[in-house]
């Protein structure tokens, strides 16, 4: 060997860098401690349902526990979202939330985060028909009793939403406008706290997501008047759809979806967006029973996107059709 080949055997000896490595597959991105999940709104309501049935399978799957931190207050969940707007995005920080994520705009004048910009949209994680309900105690049994009610009691019915700009309270105003119902909307922290006013007699009525109405109804608390839409719900056979009962104006659905905050490596927002696919096939009996629909067609972060972006455009118009304007 000459004096240079000498000098540089050492080194051909030593091993490339793994990312140079020939033929070296990339690993598979994995949290390296546990995982934050922002829930926006207090505990009880649907976002906190999906988020609390998925949490020990996502973990399990990612190989690190998912925490939930329920963050409530501001409109449309404002407090929460922007927390995980304002987060590392390094796949670590979450957020697990409602149409609210899109209404904000139509609320807030001056939003302290994109809804669109600021965000990687990771899964979406369900739709959920809307259930109208009331206080078992009222003189009213089905939508026809309840819109007569209604007409002998205006304005002085409290109509109880999850916080201005939720799903339901958005639900809500559909409902109101489509039966020019004179209520007072008042405003709760989330669905749980809503919920709860509608059993104590607080409130007289509200919408709510199946999924979190369900066990409510199933213990009498409340009285189911008619769910949201043409269809029934699977979980609640026995009650009509709004078109069966007379209203069929009144159409709304809840969507719950999972984002990160923008600029998060892509690696981390495909395996997130893995894990939750795979927890919703494997629940996919107990989502069916809770009336939470998977959609298989808004399985992938570019198709959820697409789906967030259209229905921004369309919550706004409607709660700009109820006279709603931000502040």
């Amino acid at each position: 060997m000459d004096r240079r080949t000498l000098l540089l055997a050492p080194a051909l000896l030593l091993p490339l860098p793994r990312r140079a490595a020939a033929g070296q597959a990339v690993p598979p991105w994995r949290p390296e401690r546990p995982v934050r999940v922002v829930v926006p709104f207090a505990p009880g309501g649907a976002t906190d349902v999906v988020a609390r049935l998925l949490q020990e399978t996502v973990s399990g799957i990612l190989g690190q526990p998912l925490v939930i931190e329920n963050r409530p207050g501001g409109a449309a969940g404002l407090i929460g979202a922007e927390a995980v707007a304002k987060a590392a995005p390094d796949g670590h920080t979450i957020l697990i939330n409602s149409n609210a994520h899109v209404i904000a705009p139509a609320l807030v004048a001056r939003m302290p985060y994109d809804a669109i910009a600021d965000f990687a949209p990771i899964a979406h994680l369900g739709r959920i028909p809307q259930v109208l309900v009331v206080n078992p105690r009222l003189p009213v049994t089905d939508m026809r009793s309840l819109l007569e009610w209604l007409r002998a009691n205006r304005g002085r019915v409290n109509f109880a939403a999850a916080g201005i700009g939720s799903a339901n309270h958005l639900a809500s105003e559909v409902f109101r406008a489509a039966t020019g119902a004179e209520v007072q909307m008042v405003q709760y922290r989330g669905g749980g706290p809503a919920m709860q006013a509608v059993i104590a007699g607080e409130a007289h009525m509200c919408v709510d997501p199946v999924a979190s109405a369900l066990g409510h109804i199933r213990a009498g608390t409340v009285r189911p008047i008619a769910v949201a839409g043409d269809t029934r719900a699977a979980a609640l056979p026995e009650v009509p759809s709004a078109a069966e009962a007379g209203l069929p104006a009144w159409s709304a659905a809840a969507w719950i979806a999972a984002f990160a905050p923008a600029r998060t490596p892509q690696a981390a927002v495909a395996a997130l967006n893995a894990a939750f696919n795979e927890a919703m096939q494997r629940l996919e009996q107990r989502l069916t029973e809770l009336a939470i629909e998977r959609r298989p067609e808004l399985a992938t972060p570019e198709a959820l996107l697409a789906f967030v972006r259209q229905d921004a455009a369309r919550s706004q118009q409607v709660l700009r059709d109820a006279g709603v304007r931000p502040e």
